[in-house]
């Protein structure tokens, strides 16, 4: 299973909504992805690296150990407010809620998807997960 997959069925489970899984990936793709129809965590992990509060959170997420967990308010805040109300009204939840399933699922989905680290390696290492944050900064 893939990890849109996964973060689908962990999203549908957390949401208790009952949606067609290819909805709740294209809508989670369409949330988190390339504009491909592919999950773009790298970018993720990117943008929270740079975003200052949320580096060492998505440090935890990547590395071994413990995750540390992100609000609702930081996953609207990192997302936008109009992105998450967007993903809310497609798979059918209010935006509070999507916030609130999205803190609990994304943390889950990094650890995952950095699990090895392909993740990492795809952002060009540690290094170039903050060489990224510095060019969203600039």
């Amino acid at each position: 299973m893939d990890i849109l997959a996964i973060g689908a069925k962990l999203l549908s489970e957390k949401l208790g909504v009952a949606i067609d899984p290819q909805t709740m990936q294209s809508a989670l793709s369409t949330l988190l992805g390339d504009g491909q129809g592919n999950l773009d965590l790298a970018g993720l992990a990117s943008k929270m690296a740079a975003s200052g509060d949320l580096g060492s959170v998505v440090s935890s997420w990547l590395g071994d150990g413990g995750n540390a967990p992100i609000s609702a308010e930081g996953v609207m805040s990192l997302l936008g407010d109009s992105k998450v109300s967007e993903f809310a009204g497609t798979v059918g939840t209010d935006a509070s809620s999507a916030a609130s399933g999205l803190a609990e699922v994304l943390p889950q989905l990094m650890d995952n998807a950095s699990s090895g680290g392909s993740l990492l390696e795809a952002a060009g290492g540690l290094d170039g997960l903050m060489g990224a944050a510095k060019s969203f900064l600039s």
